[in-house]
């Protein structure tokens, strides 16, 4: 008689978060530049009373 063998699911959970988190890790330093230059943006606007009243305006 043969014995078949049930595979453990568990660890795949496990291995897909590690493989996401690389490929978001490799988009990150791939579009470094502009990340920070959109970063950048981003902050000098809400930081900048007088552009986020006129925004809301």
């Amino acid at each position: 008689m043969t014995r078949i063998k049930k595979h453990n699911k568990r660890g795949m959970g496990t291995v897909e978060v590690v493989i996401i988190i690389a490929v978001l890790v490799a988009l990150a330093l791939i579009f470094r530049e502009s990340l920070t230059s959109y970063a950048g943006k981003v902050i000098k606007f809400c930081f900048n009373e007088d552009k986020v009243v006129s925004a809301l305006s």
